[in-house]
């Protein structure tokens, strides 16, 4: 392809809209634009590296035996309403009715379409197992898109739903999608680890995400520094203390404590630690209120809350609610006779002689004693996971580490086929639930990871798998006859060896093409002249390491093959 024929609009400014890197560097580097709010166009350069990605997801899902299909993005409401999803799914679900009045969504997710499609043609025990995935736009109305393809309202997402026999059978299924995972992101030259992650919304009973590994990710990743545990910071374990209480206790006393609200306040105010001071919190769910108890210098996990409590919504209660069930403001609001659950976290079995809210305004109670003083409903699990904690797994200290997620794989169970009917016969002539598996991969958001991860301060650095062109030949004297018959003479030999090839052929100054060659990161740059062509050389750059030499012009084309078929094998 050459440069001047082509629609590669870079920019030499930060656009001011434009958070992270990866926006930043995608919009300079001409691959998207923004259309409006989390949905963007995809320009010829960056449609040629989203290609790339999902030839190679395509390869390994096939290679791991699954089976392509494309199923419709527009998905009656029928379907959601039948497994339940259509009233808890939330806003980011793009609702709209169709000219007959009859309601429908644009899909987030095909758990529904394809179990209906799967219910449908297979009924016999000999058609299973069945691994089913697709290529396609999505749409999630997420209420602040940002961060460019990383977190946007519409993007490309491979997702791909297998029915099993049973959790057996299932098992095998989800180590073979697990390991194809492993595969593709190894083949799109990317660090990257897998951790034990929260199922959320979709269900299911156990589930992995795939974390590209880069300082600027926008999630937190628990890894332990001995063995191979590692989740992301919602599902983190923490380990349950030894019960031992180690104070004795002391009598319960009421403290006038006026203005101070705060866990920093009450600490100062009575001279102790942050981790002596009890926090209480309400929060209002479905199911109706209930309050969480802390230690003061530690944060609730809301995903493990929720998780516990099997609701749908969890949300921090109004003020109106503290004062309704406490009898005080927020901040003096406490633990003691509370007439709502009262659940409490594991680090405070031990715990005595706490301070926290006397359920009365400008009032805090110290020397709390749970034995004595409070009816807990049960101790669980219930905080963020902290540097001081160890791995749950060996007992090793714990790395934290940024991440950008660009896969998850679950193992659903019934959730789907048992809402909606997905049985098959089984060898007996019985009818049995069909065991399903779902394994997404952020087709779209790979771009942003990769470029997260391969950047420096001159632009894009692309692992070679993925850049939209393996070398940029630049012809520094477009004028030249010679220069330019040299040049399309291995323009077209490296084309008929199947190398991809960006000619930049346009009249620009060599260090405008020096410049924009550093931002669009393509792997090596082979720079031709008068001076190179009198030795009867180029002068090749490799983007990553920055080293330069000079090669013949009789072994380039072969140099050039070797290397970059190489870095494609990595």
């Amino acid at each position: 392809m050459r440069f001047s024929q082509m629609l590669l609009p870079t920019l030499k400014e930060v656009p001011s809209e434009a958070e992270t890197i990866s926006h930043q560097l995608l919009l300079r580097a001409g691959m998207i634009r923004k259309l409006t709010s989390g949905i963007y166009d995809y320009l010829p350069l960056g449609l040629r590296v989203l290609r790339k990605i999902e030839a190679i997801v395509r390869e390994e899902m096939n290679r791991a035996g699954a089976q392509e299909v494309l199923l419709p993005a527009v998905q009656p409401a029928e379907l959601w309403q039948e497994s339940g999803r259509w009233q808890i799914y939330g806003k980011e679900l793009l609702r709209f009715k169709d000219r007959h009045d009859r309601d429908y969504c644009f899909g987030p997710t095909h758990e529904e379409v394809i179990t209906d499609l799967v219910r449908r043609e297979v009924h016999s025990y000999r058609q299973l197992p069945l691994n089913l995935y697709q290529v396609q736009t999505k749409f999630r109305d997420e209420i602040r898109p940002r961060f460019g393809l990383i977190r946007a309202r519409e993007f490309i997402m491979k997702d791909g739903y297998s029915f099993d026999l049973n959790e057996t059978a299932a098992d095998q299924t989800y180590q073979a999608m697990y390991n194809a995972y492993a595969r593709i992101f190894s083949r799109c030259g990317l660090r990257f680890k897998s951790v034990e992650a929260d199922s959320g919304p979709i269900g299911g009973s156990f589930s992995h995400e795939f974390m590209v590994l880069a300082e600027t990710g926008e999630d937190t990743v628990v890894s332990c520094t001995a063995c191979a545990y590692a989740a992301n910071l919602e599902k983190a374990e923490i380990p349950a203390p030894l019960a031992t209480v180690t104070e004795s206790s002391t009598p319960l006393a009421k403290v006038h404590t006026p203005n101070v609200r705060t866990v920093a306040e009450v600490a100062g105010f009575f001279n102790i630690p942050l981790e002596k001071v009890l926090k209480t919190l309400l929060y209002e769910t479905d199911e109706g209120v209930v309050a969480v108890l802390l230690r003061g210098d530690h944060e609730l996990n809301e995903v493990k809350l929720k998780n516990f409590l099997k609701v749908n919504e969890l949300a921090l209660a109004a003020e109106d609610t503290v004062r309704r069930e406490t009898g005080a403001t927020v901040g003096f609001a406490g633990p003691l006779h509370l007439k709502i659950p009262v659940y409490a976290d594991l680090s405070l079995q031990a715990a005595a002689n706490l301070v926290a809210g006397a359920n009365e305004n400008d009032f805090h109670y110290t020397n709390i004693n749970f034995m004595r003083d409070i009816g807990i409903k049960e101790f669980i699990d219930l905080r963020q996971v902290t540097p001081a904690d160890p791995c749950p797994r060996c007992g090793a200290s714990l790395d934290f580490l940024r991440g950008i997620e660009v896969g998850h794989v679950f193992k659903l169970g019934y959730k789907y086929s048992k809402a909606m009917n997905a049985n098959y016969l089984d060898a007996q002539g019985q009818e049995q639930l069909m065991y399903m598996g779902c394994y997404g991969i952020g087709v779209s958001r790979i771009i942003a990871a990769a470029i997260e991860q391969n950047n420096d301060s001159d632009g894009i650095i692309f692992p070679m798998p993925l850049a939209p062109f393996q070398i940029l030949l630049v012809p520094i004297a477009v004028n030249d006859i010679k220069t330019m018959d040299v040049a399309t003479r291995l323009y077209e030999d490296l084309t008929a060896a199947g190398l991809e090839v960006l000619f930049d052929d346009r009249d620009e100054r060599p260090g405008v093409k020096f410049k924009d060659a550093d931002l669009l990161g393509i792997p090596y740059r082979v720079v031709l002249g008068p001076k190179t062509l009198a030795k009867e050389t180029a002068e090749v750059r490799s983007r990553r390491t920055r080293e330069m030499e000079l090669i013949s012009l009789q072994s380039l084309l072969d140099e050039l093959c070797d290397r970059v078929r190489a870095e494609i094998a990595l």
